[in-house]
């Protein structure tokens, strides 16, 4: 599935109660967790759903961006490359990048996390009422270290923490993550 020199990552914001989307939409407004998102995934393959791209419908700058998509002549925006699953999508982010950002949807984040070598997951100080959920996913085989923590402020109606997790192999010291 990987190319072995690629290294795959996840990247997505959730609430405390898992939630990661309101019809359609990230249900909140963060301006420095997006700027976090940004300077994470810029220069690198973004992959994402069809339903995760109709978010924004748009190329992101500076990064690649695929999409999957099992409708065949679903129309992209010029900057994104159309896919029709993640073997394809990861082969695609492999011939341009040596790392590749899984960022939605559900489905892909799940599916991704038995590959992925890093998480990098923002937890919202809240509980939201949205119809998209995330399970809470297993950090067990993951060191976990904070990056980012942001108080609600006029700008940040909500407070957030960003962790990153990375894999932890076989002898290595990294303390585990808690679940």
């Amino acid at each position: 599935m990987l190319a072995s020199s690629q290294r795959l990552a996840i990247i997505y914001a959730r609430s405390q109660n898992h939630c990661i989307g309101q019809q359609g939409q990230v249900p909140w407004q963060l301006p420095d967790e997006y700027a976090s998102f940004d300077a994470i995934t810029r220069g690198h393959a973004i992959i994402m759903g069809r339903r995760s791209y109709e978010d924004h419908q748009c190329a992101l700058p500076q990064r690649l961006n695929i999409v999957i998509s099992r409708q065949q002549n679903y129309c992209v925006a010029d900057g994104v490359t159309l896919v029709d699953s993640l073997e394809a999508a990861l082969a695609e982010a492999s011939s341009h990048t040596r790392q590749a950002f899984i960022i939605g949807g559900v489905g892909l984040i799940v599916a991704s996390m038995p590959s992925a070598t890093e998480v990098f997951e923002t937890v919202v100080d809240a509980q939201i009422d949205g119809d998209t959920f995330l399970p809470p996913q297993d950090f067990n085989q993951f060191s976990r270290q904070a990056i980012l923590r942001q108080d609600p402020d006029t700008d940040h109606r909500y407070g957030f923490t960003v962790y990153r997790y990375q894999r932890v192999t076989q002898g290595s010291r990294m303390s585990k993550a808690p679940k």
